[in-house]
Parts: structure tokens; C-alpha cells; sequence
């Protein structure tokens, strides 16, 4: 009780009061939502927009998709390529639907998406009474690309992009030239004697000459 005996009662509701007053006569920071739209940062994750011309039906998306909540249907059809010797196969997209009632909005799609077909819309929008409306299939997925923002501007003291680091060296790289191996050559072998002509016959060895005689034999030792 002795710790106590300062305490004027109900000093504590009145520091309350107090505070309600001071809060009571500041302006108010309230934005009037929706007649007033409120400024997203430029990077809001709202939602996903699809670029269908760039998809390649990789399923990439959707392998990387901890919700699974990415569904892609697709067909193959042959195209003719000019100057090319033969057709080739090409993967059709025929559905691309992203369920956002599952979706927690992670980004994992858009960054493992190598061909940049799918980006961050800072639209937010889009809420739904019917929890089935929040499918939204490739052509809604297509309209939010009219509400993607422009990328921003490159920081100069910044690295530069690995596309422009690759064309630039695969431009100032002199040609390299092609040197072929090939394996040390042999000496020729001579020149083979012409065959002798059919009925005639092949020339005789070296005779020895005429005048050459045995060896005689030496001489018994006296006496013997």
C-alpha cells in the first residue's frame, strides 16, 4: 500500500482521456475507399496476368506451384517452317486457368517462368460472391495485361542485364579461327618394279666371272 499512496485515482482513465483528446483534433490520414483509389507501390502483388503468345506450354508453373493451383491443357500440331527441310511439332496452349482462391500469391510462377509470360498486376479488384468466379481462365488472365506496369528504368550504377553482357561480348569477340588436325603424314613408299612382260624370262643373278677357280687344298707336311 505504501508504493501506492501516490497515485491519485483514476489518474489512469484520465491519462486515457487524455490521449482520445489529442487524437480527436489531429487530422485524420483515412482514405476515402473506393471513391478514392489508393497508391500501390509499383511492385504490388495484385494479380497474375498471362501472355499466351509467349507460353510454351513448359508446365514449368505449374510443377513449381505449392498450391497447385495452375490447370494447362495443350495439344501438339505440325508446322511447316519456311526453309526448313521438314515440319516440326509445336505445343498448342488450349487452357490456362490459375485458381486464386488458392493461390497465396508467393511469385514462384512468374520466376520460374523462363519465356516471360506470366507478370505482377497491381490490380486487386476482382473479389467475387461466388468463390467458383475466382478461376479465371486464359482469356481473363490475358485482359489483366493491359494493367501491368511498365518496367522500370535500368540503374546505371547497377549491373547490367546478362542478355546485354552476352550479345555485347558475342559482338566485340573477333572471329575465331578453325584449325584442323590432321594426322602426320606417312613417307611414300617406293615405287614397285613393272611386272615383266608375259613369254619372257626374268633376268639371271650375277654370274661369277670365268676365270675363277676352286681353292686348292693345302700341301701334306714333309715326312708325314
Amino acid at each position: 500500500m505504501g508504493g501506492m499512496g501516490g497515485s491519485v485515482p483514476g489518474g489512469g482513465l484520465a491519462r486515457g482521456l487524455a490521449t482520445t483528446l489529442k487524437t480527436m483534433v489531429r487530422p485524420a490520414h483515412t482514405e476515402q475507399y473506393p471513391d478514392v483509389q489508393p497508391e500501390l507501390p509499383p511492385r504490388s502483388r495484385g494479380v497474375i496476368a498471362l501472355l499466351a503468345e509467349n507460353c510454351t506450354v513448359c508446365m514449368l508453373c505449374a510443377r513449381e506451384c505449392p498450391d497447385w493451383c495452375i490447370y494447362i491443357d495443350s495439344h501438339k500440331e505440325t508446322v511447316q517452317v519456311p526453309g526448313a527441310a521438314r515440319a516440326r511439332q509445336k505445343n498448342m496452349l488450349d487452357r490456362f486457368a490459375i485458381d486464386f482462391s488458392l493461390c497465396m500469391y508467393c511469385g514462384i510462377c512468374i520466376e520460374a517462368c523462363p519465356f516471360d509470360a506470366l507478370y505482377w498486376t497491381p490490380e486487386f479488384e476482382y473479389a467475387e460472391y461466388d468463390i467458383r468466379d475466382l478461376l479465371h481462365e486464359k482469356e481473363r488472365l490475358g485482359d489483366w495485361m493491359a494493367t501491368v506496369p511498365a518496367p522500370p528504368a535500368h540503374d546505371p550504377n547497377g549491373e547490367p542485364a546478362k542478355e546485354v553482357t552476352a550479345a555485347e561480348r558475342k559482338g566485340s569477340a573477333p572471329a575465331a579461327r578453325v584449325r584442323v588436325s590432321r594426322p602426320p603424314s606417312r613417307p611414300a613408299a617406293p615405287p614397285a618394279d613393272p611386272a615383266p612382260p608375259s613369254g619372257s624370262t626374268p633376268p639371271a643373278g650375277p654370274t661369277p666371272p670365268s676365270d675363277a677357280t676352286p681353292p686348292s687344298e693345302p700341301d701334306p707336311p714333309a715326312g708325314s
